[in-house]
């Protein structure tokens, strides 16, 4: 059976004690200003949501109403622990009904270059199309297009590269927003569903 969780489950423990507690780590600046940019209220997807901190912690700091989903059992049980009043799921994005409901915004920090490219394209019209008129869109992936091995997983991530990306945003109907970088450096991109 392949590993839907891409290599995460095996190294969970590792990843729930080092990069699974990081409250303040890299990019929650970022992902606090875009949750800022949203209604009191306001329904996220956080897509490949691990130990729920720090994307879903600031999410709900910011009295926002969060969905998770993540394929690694590890991981979201770790997440139940953290937030059990979050409607939290152990799917691959690939077989994800999403809930069975759309989303004012989508995040995905870390986990769109991990999937092959036939399922990036794939998930980018999925996340597209479960937006409500107006929704949000926010997902890191490096601007260049590049292959590497992941140092803690020993698989392979891609990336499709920002100009195939935003491609990808439009055919789905996106409106493309900002491309920008955190302080550690990753790469976002954000668009929106036109209202």
């Amino acid at each position: 059976m392949a590993d839907e969780s891409n290599g995460y489950e095996s190294i969970a423990t590792i990843y729930i004690k080092g990069r699974g507690q990081e409250v303040n780590g890299i990019g929650s600046s970022t992902v606090r200003a875009w949750a800022r940019t949203f209604n009191k209220g306001n329904v996220i997807l956080d897509i490949g949501c691990s130990t729920g901190i720090p994307v879903t912690k600031i999410l709900l700091e910011e009295a926002l109403t969060a969905y998770a989903l993540d394929a690694s059992p590890t991981m979201i049980d770790t997440f139940r622990q953290h937030f059990p009043q979050v409607p939290a799921a152990c799917e691959s994005v690939e077989q994800s009904a999403f809930f069975n409901r759309s989303f004012d915004g989508i995040i995905a920090v870390g986990l769109v270059f991990l999937l092959s490219e036939e399922n990036q394209r794939a998930l980018i019209a999925k996340m597209a199309a479960a937006l409500n008129p107006g929704g949000k869109l926010l997902f890191t992936a490096p601007l260049d297009k590049v292959e590497w091995k992941d140092v803690m997983t020993g698989q392979f991530s891609r990336s499709l590269g920002g100009l195939q990306y935003s491609e990808l945003m439009t055919a789905a109907g996106l409106s493309i927003m900002s491309e920008f970088e955190d302080e550690g450096k990753n790469h976002y991109f954000g668009a929106s569903r036109p209202a």
